[in-house]
């Protein structure tokens, strides 16, 4: 699902709401969520599942191709943990 089809669903959902203001609500909500996690706050939405950012340390690696070792820094990565709701969804339908 992109960020249109989040749109398109939200449009069917609420008909008595304008495009123009579900798009700035759909904005907003993923500003707001960045700007939460820039500022390394953790962002819960219940029922969906938790996003907190983790820091990978740096460490020393292997170029496949050459053999060479590099370093590689360490970096911010943001995580996603599933919430039950989605666990349940997701795992107990027969694949």
């Amino acid at each position: 699902m992109r960020k249109s089809d989040l749109l398109n669903y939200l449009i069917e959902r609420f008909p008595h709401l304008k495009k123009k203001d579900l798009h700035a609500i759909l904005n907003g909500t993923f500003e707001a969520m960045t700007e939460a996690l820039a500022n390394g706050d953790k962002v819960e939405i219940r029922g969906l599942g938790s996003f907190k950012v983790k820091v990978k340390q740096g460490r020393r690696a292997r170029n496949p191709k050459t053999g060479v070792t590099v370093e590689v820094p360490q970096k911010r990565v943001v995580h996603f943990k599933m919430g039950k709701v989605l666990k349940r969804k997701l795992f107990s339908r027969p694949v």
